[in-house]
């Protein structure tokens, strides 16, 4: 994993913690975080992982963050 992908998987954590904390209402830094993982997603070097780059288009960042930590991101939350 390069440096930028390292970044990018904090910024994807960091996105889930927000945006999945469970509390009603507005969630404070859900913009700057959604923001960082944008820019730092265009830092990834050419020939960065097709899946990766797939999934970050898509706004799939579970499955961008499940890819980083060398996870499948196809077989979803509840393996069997």
């Amino acid at each position: 994993m390069n440096e930028v992908e390292r970044e990018l998987l904090g910024a994807l954590v960091a996105l889930e913690r927000i945006a999945g904390s469970g509390e009603p209402g507005p969630k404070p830094g859900l913009g700057e975080a959604l923001a960082r993982v944008e820019s730092t997603a265009r830092r990834l070097p050419v020939g960065s992982a097709p899946d990766l780059l797939h999934y970050l288009g898509k706004r799939s960042y579970e499955k961008a963050r499940l890819f980083l930590e060398g996870r499948d991101p196809e077989q979803g939350a509840c393996p069997r």
